[in-house]
């Protein structure tokens, strides 16, 4: 249950602000069909983090070293502070495919997210907590927990949410993350040796 737990409480984190809650926010104003967004972010979020985390379990099971665990921990790290760099509007097409709301957003979600650092840091809790199962449902239900909301409330929420408090409470649990393993891999180390 940990996984589930921690994988959801990074995501929503990591997502507020990010772009690709950014893309609910635009997608939402411009088709002004919430469940259908809903829906297509639900599908390309569980389909990109299923394969993320997949990713993640494939790269512990082969490198199960302490180096592959100081990797993930610096990936941890390395998120913590790529989490203080705010994602901008600026950054997506703001021209949709011309499909429906649902087939746009699953389309643009799945594209959108691809190295984006919530996909990054399914990987590496998908590494950590080697349990693709668990992980994709914790980090898709962080993903909605973000988005919905976004969907719903648009450029309304933004406005009213501090990013600055909300990135640096996020960065300090990417943070936190990294030396956990950091301190289980030299507790590991330590006992095998």
């Amino acid at each position: 249950m940990e996984a589930l737990f921690t994988s959801t409480a990074v995501v929503a984190l990591a997502e507020i602000g990010d772009k690709t809650q950014l893309l609910a926010i635009l997608l939402a104003t411009r088709f002004k069909k919430p469940w259908p967004i809903i829906a297509g972010i639900l599908v390309a979020t569980l389909a990109n983090h299923f394969l993320a985390a997949l990713v993640g379990t494939q790269a512990a099971a082969f490198l199960d070293s302490p180096a592959f665990r100081y990797t993930v921990a610096a990936s941890f790290i390395a998120m913590a502070a790529w989490t203080l760099i705010p994602d901008k509007i600026d950054d997506l097409d703001a021209k949709p495919p011309h499909f429906g709301a649902f087939v746009t957003t699953t389309i643009a979600f799945f594209l959108v997210e691809i190295g984006d650092k919530t996909q990054i840091a399914t990987i590496a809790l998908g590494a950590q907590f080697n349990d693709v199962v668990l992980v994709t449902i914790g980090t898709t239900l962080g993903m909605m927990l973000a988005n919905v909301p976004a969907v719903f409330l648009g450029n309304e929420l933004i406005r009213r949410v501090p990013m600055n408090v909300v990135r640096m409470v996020t960065a300090a649990m990417f943070l936190i993350i990294g030396l956990w393993v950091i301190a289980e891999t030299a507790g590991m180390t330590h006992v095998g040796a």
